[in-house]
């Protein structure tokens, strides 16, 4: 298998991020979907494109699971690159406002395997926690 390609990779961070827990809901294939859409290189590409990209990562998912996919992924972005995907994917599990244990274990198992330093890694992870909040509490003055 050749190895993949930064877009390919970024991409593959996104489907690990959604497809953890074993299930792909429909909620969480457009969150997928928006998030990449407005990036490069995933706003020039075609449908075409995009939908054989995904076909050959589910393929991946499939076969080797999502810690195998995102073994694969990791390589192929660099620590900037890292630090975006984890954003994404942490933002990704919160779409549908429940955090299940699989996805909490994902997400730290890939902060742990990224070239990033771990400090970084749990700022970047606070950060997103703190933005997905639903509730807004009164404000103390």
């Amino acid at each position: 298998m050749l190895p993949m390609t930064p877009a390919e990779a970024f991409a593959a961070l996104a489907l690990v991020a959604v497809a953890c827990d074993g299930s792909l809901e429909r909620e969480e294939a457009h969150a997928l979907r928006d998030q990449l859409e407005g990036r490069t290189p995933f706003r020039n590409l075609s449908e075409a494109t995009m939908g054989a990209m995904f076909d050959q990562l589910l393929e991946l998912l499939r076969r080797d699971g999502w810690q195998g996919l995102l073994a694969q992924a990791l390589p192929a972005l660099t620590p900037e690159q890292q630090e975006t995907g984890l954003a994404i994917a942490a933002h990704l599990v919160q779409c549908d406002r429940l955090v299940r244990a699989e996805e909490l274990t994902m997400l730290e198992s890939m902060a742990e395997q990224m070239s990033l330093p771990a400090e970084r890694s749990r700022q970047i992870l606070d950060v997103i926690r703190v933005l997905n909040r639903d509730k807004i509490g009164r404000a103390h003055v």
